[in-house]
């Protein structure tokens, strides 16, 4: 699993921003959706956070912008080079390193107050004994009286039948038309996800990138079981607080 998902991550990092319709406005909204949910639940003393599956920044940006200390960690190294990127045009300070989410706490070997885990990173893990043992870590980096903050789709509202396609539109960069969709082709609980970035330039042919990868169309009310095995408490999902839903879980005191 490593190292396809390397893999499909290193190809889609030159697009990843696309598929927000405004990147920028992404970033910081989410900071806030964030700040809001760890003020709401762990008071407004919470500064030092682990986002262990930062991507190209997306969260992580946004929040260090908001005053956090924030450290930052990813599957994969082009992301991770991307996210520093990123920070460094914007003048911020954050501490990035490449390390599997499965291995959190061996990696850091710190204790935060928030850990986090956004934009359905955690489905990559295909069975539940993975999802479990990365739950074990982020409990390990968080202190006691810290939190935990995931986000993922809503899978319970899939048919997880056949194939099914979820468009995300057209964007526009540098002259370029990106037309983005991704297919999904459902294997029980699992699916393969083929994503497709069509890039026209008004000629006559198209160019086409496509990714691919497989995903554990795993519903909250599991992952809520798993976050208390892994020793989190007061585990609930939050609606309406994110573009997914949320689930969170503290570490006792």
């Amino acid at each position: 699993m490593t190292d396809s998902l390397k893999n499909f991550y290193a190809s889609l990092i030159p697009f990843y921003h696309l598929l927000y319709p405004d990147w920028e406005k992404s970033i910081k909204r989410q900071a806030s959706m964030l700040n809001a949910i760890i003020s709401e639940n762990w008071g407004d003393d919470n500064s030092k956070i682990l986002d262990a599956a930062c991507g190209i920044g997306t969260q992580c940006l946004g929040l260090a912008s908001l005053g956090y200390e924030v450290t930052a960690s990813d599957l994969s190294p082009q992301a991770i080079e991307r996210a520093q990127f990123e920070a460094s045009e914007r003048n911020l300070s954050l501490s990035f390193s490449v390390a599997d989410m499965r291995s959190a706490y061996d990696h850091h070997a710190d204790q935060f107050d928030i850990v986090i885990a956004c934009d359905n990173a955690i489905p990559h893990l295909l069975s539940d004994e993975e999802i479990l043992s990365a739950f074990r870590q982020f409990h390990a980096c968080t202190r006691p009286g810290g939190g935990c903050i995931i986000t993922v789709r809503d899978y319970e509202k899939e048919e997880k039948t056949g194939q099914t396609t979820k468009v995300y539109g057209s964007r526009e960069e540098n002259g370029i038309t990106y037309l983005i969709f991704q297919n999904w082709d459902w294997q029980g609980e699992l699916y393969n996800l083929s994503l497709y970035f069509i890039e026209d330039e008004g000629k006559s042919q198209c160019k086409t990138h496509v990714m691919r990868s497989k995903y554990y169309a795993i519903g909250t009310n599991r992952l809520i079981e798993l976050m208390i095995s892994a020793g989190f408490q007061n585990v609930v999902r939050l609606d309406e607080e994110f573009f997914q839903p949320v689930i969170i879980g503290t570490r006792k005191t």
